[in-house]
């Protein structure tokens, strides 16, 4: 079914006109729902279905982008194939004409591929000018790890096992000598032995209930100590979290109580920490089909519930996430710390 001019409504919940920040339009062809989305600055989305099918970056003006993507839009409703870049394979690191970020340095620890959470927050940092340094857990997670960080040109690759004693003082001593100096830290990681997380939680063996603490909580306060004196005229620390902290979810299990514990980390740092100008926040994210997430047992029920019940209507992005954690890292959010950010289109409002 073709798609005409006449079709495309914009989203009413979100303002238009002079200032505001993007646009979003919206239009039904039989069973397909497409979604277009364009800032002023010329970046635009479109998404058939929830799912990202083209994006542009180098239009003129919000007009423009909306021009391109909806004749995309109708291209791919006539069943007409998309141009793909030479590769064949997305963008890795979106275009971004401001460059916020420039001259700032991070560290980004929990990248597995490019579904992780991590990765989201690497691209934005870089695509906003940000330097990084990246890790990767052990040699099997390497060959997945280093096209990222090649991507993202990081001069720092190194390994992190948080199980492995002396890896990451290692990290935050090559970052010292290197560079001197540190403006944020991405924490995001968590773990938990599978016989742990999928029993009870009044049944988490000792050892089990301390391993989940150690990497999903403990390490946050290590880093966090590491790159305090790295951080020399202030910075950022970042840590994901999740509501299954506040709330039972169902087989979330013993990690709730790890991200709970987390999250009161990240306050009891943050007061520590502001004196000196070092931020800290807990990033909470909605349910995303990352790696880690595919060890909770009926995880796919949960992103459905989350996509119906959200007052968005829609589902988080490791795109979405990276967005709000580099505006965080920027100076304009000096005066924000110590709270949990949700970033999951308001699910954790109503569920």
């Amino acid at each position: 079914m073709p798609l005409r001019n006449a079709d495309w409504e914009a989203n009413r919940e979100i303002p238009v006109g002079k200032g505001a920040t993007f646009q979003q339009f919206f239009a039904i062809s039989g069973k397909d729902r497409f979604d277009i989305s364009v800032a002023p600055w010329g970046e635009g989305q479109l998404k058939v279905n929830g799912k990202e099918i083209a994006r542009t970056a180098e239009a003129k003006d919000r007009s423009q982008a909306f021009a391109t993507l909806k004749q995309a839009a109708q291209r791919y409703a006539r069943g007409e194939p998309l141009e793909q870049p030479k590769n064949g394979k997305a963008r890795l690191i979106p275009a971004v004409k401001a460059k916020l970020l420039e001259g700032k340095r991070g560290l980004v620890v929990g990248i597995a591929n490019d579904k992780s959470i991590a990765w989201g927050c690497a691209a934005a940092f870089r695509a906003f000018g940000a330097e990084l340094a990246v890790t990767y857990l052990n040699e099997k997670a390497r060959k997945h790890v280093e096209p990222l960080a090649q991507a993202l040109e990081a001069p720092i690759v190194m390994p992190l096992d948080a199980q492995v004693p002396g890896q990451m003082e290692a990290v935050f001593e090559r970052i010292g000598k290197e560079w001197g100096g540190l403006d944020f830290v991405v924490h995001s990681i968590a773990f938990a032995p599978k016989e742990t997380l999928q029993g009870r939680v009044i049944d988490v063996p000792l050892d089990g209930f301390l391993t989940t603490m150690h990497v999903s909580c403990w390490t946050f306060l290590r880093m966090a100590k590491l790159a305090e004196p790295l951080m020399k005229k202030g910075g950022t620390l970042f840590t994901m979290t999740y509501y299954g902290s506040r709330t039972v979810v169902k087989n979330y299990n013993v990690m709730g109580i790890a991200k709970a514990a987390l999250e009161s980390a990240v306050r009891y740092a943050s007061a520590e920490l502001g004196p000196k100008g070092i931020r800290v926040h807990a990033i909470s994210p909605g349910p995303l089909a990352t790696r880690a997430a595919s060890g909770i047992p009926e995880f796919d029920k949960l992103l459905e519930k989350a996509k119906a019940k959200a007052p968005a209507r829609s589902l988080v992005s490791i795109e979405d996430v990276g967005a709000a954690t580099a505006f965080l890292a920027h100076d304009v959010a000096r005066l924000i710390t110590g709270d949990t950010i949700y970033v999951d289109g308001g699910y954790h409002l109503v569920d």
